[in-house]
C-alpha cells in the first residue's frame, strides 16, 4: 500500500513538473531592444516635416508592406528603420533632382497598437503610449480577471523580424506591436 501511494505521488509530481516545462523566460533580446532606437513597423504613422516645403510636410502611414508613399520620390522602405534613418533616405531622394538642400525631420506621430489577451476584463487592441508597462496595459484592458495569474505574463514581440515569446514581470516595459497574454492561475 505504501509503495502504491508513493508511486501515485511520484506520478503526480511528474505530471505537475511536466506542466511547468512550458515556462519560457524572456530572451535577452527582450531587454536589449529597449535600449535601441525605435524601429518602425506596419501600423505606425510618422510626421515628416520638409522645411519650407508645405506640400511635402504631412503625416504618412507605414503600410502592411512596410513602406510609406512619399510625394515626388514614391515608396520609401520604413519597416525596420529608425526615424533618423528615414530622414536620411528622404533627404537623399529629394536631393536627386527635386530640392537643392532639403532639411527633413521625421518623428513618430502614432505608434502601432498593442494587444492584450487572456484573463483580463476586456481583451482587445489598445493604443500604445510611450513608457507603457505591462501593468498599465492590463489596467487599460479592464484589469485582471478573478482567475488571473498576476505575478507575470507572456509577451510575444517581433525583434528584428523574428517573433519571440517570453515571460516577464508586470512591471516590465512594452513596445508597440507587443501581444500580452495573461495566463490563468493554477490555484
Amino acid at each position: 500500500m505504501k509503495c502504491l501511494r508513493f508511486l501515485v505521488h511520484a506520478m503526480l509530481a511528474v505530471v505537475v513538473l511536466a506542466g511547468c516545462s512550458s515556462y519560457r523566460p524572456a530572451p535577452a533580446a527582450f531587454h536589449e531592444v529597449l535600449d535601441q532606437p525605435y524601429r518602425l513597423g506596419a501600423g505606425d504613422r510618422i510626421r515628416v516635416t520638409v522645411f519650407e516645403q508645405e506640400g511635402l510636410t504631412n503625416t504618412y502611414s507605414v503600410d502592411q508592406s512596410g513602406y510609406i508613399a512619399f510625394p515626388l520620390v514614391g515608396a520609401i522602405a520604413a519597416r525596420g528603420h529608425s526615424a533618423q534613418e528615414i530622414e536620411g533616405q528622404l533627404a537623399a531622394k529629394l536631393r536627386q533632382g527635386y530640392l537643392r538642400d532639403p532639411d527633413v525631420s521625421v518623428e513618430v506621430d502614432r505608434y502601432r497598437p498593442i494587444f492584450v489577451m487572456g484573463e483580463v476584463g476586456a481583451a482587445g487592441q489598445y493604443s500604445y503610449v510611450p513608457g507603457m508597462t505591462v501593468q498599465k496595459a492590463i489596467a487599460a484592458a479592464g484589469g485582471f480577471s478573478a482567475r488571473a495569474n498576476q505575478a507575470n505574463v507572456d509577451i510575444t514581440r517581433d525583434i528584428n523580424g523574428k517573433v519571440m515569446t517570453g515571460r516577464v514581470l508586470t512591471s516590465d516595459p512594452l513596445l508597440p506591436g507587443d501581444t500580452i497574454y495573461v495566463r490563468e492561475r493554477l490555484f
